[in-house]
């Protein structure tokens, strides 16, 4: 597995990706798959400021990995949130935890401290959300800052978030 930074060509296999997340389940809160220009103006603006990396393995993406802005006042420079999505197909090998890894250092080299990520929850899984996430993001060195009760409601259901955060580095 090769992870390098995304490229606009990119685009049409992160499409692929996220897609199947917005449009069968409440892992994002997302309703309608951006458009390729949407997602392209995306990747721009998130790399003008941070890292975004793509895993690609026998020539095929198959997860991405970001950081953006936790908020948009000069006191949060040292903190992001990042952002991780597998292909469906290519789960439990190892991917995400390798894109985050990378993300990180490459975090942690322009000075970023502090690493947030925020995650649809459920107290009872169901076909369209698991707490795979939560349990991915524990497994990597996030704990828990907070979780906000039925603030998200997609197919249906209400959904809890959780916002995660893991200092990688003490200021």
């Amino acid at each position: 597995m090769v992870i390098r930074n995304v490229t606009l060509e990119d685009v049409n296999s992160l499409l692929g990706i996220y897609s199947y997340y917005v449009e069968n389940t409440a892992i994002s809160f997302e309703f309608v798959t951006p458009t390729k220009e949407e997602f392209s103006n995306r990747i721009i603006n998130i790399t003008k400021k941070y890292p975004y990396l793509v895993a690609v393995e026998d020539e095929v993406l198959v997860g991405y990995a970001y950081a953006t802005s936790l908020k948009q006042r000069r006191a949060y420079d040292h903190c992001v949130e990042t952002t991780v999505y597998v292909d469906r197909e290519h789960k439990n090998k190892g991917i995400g935890k390798a894109l985050y890894e990378h993300l990180e250092r490459q975090l942690s080299s322009i000075g970023i401290t502090n690493l947030y990520a925020c995650v649809a929850v459920c107290d009872e899984e169901d076909e369209y959300l698991t707490n795979n996430s939560w349990r991915f993001h524990e497994h990597m060195g996030y704990k828990l800052a907070g979780r906000f009760h039925s603030c998200g409601h997609k197919f249906g259901n209400n959904y809890d978030i959780a916002w995660l955060e893991k200092i990688i580095e003490e200021d």
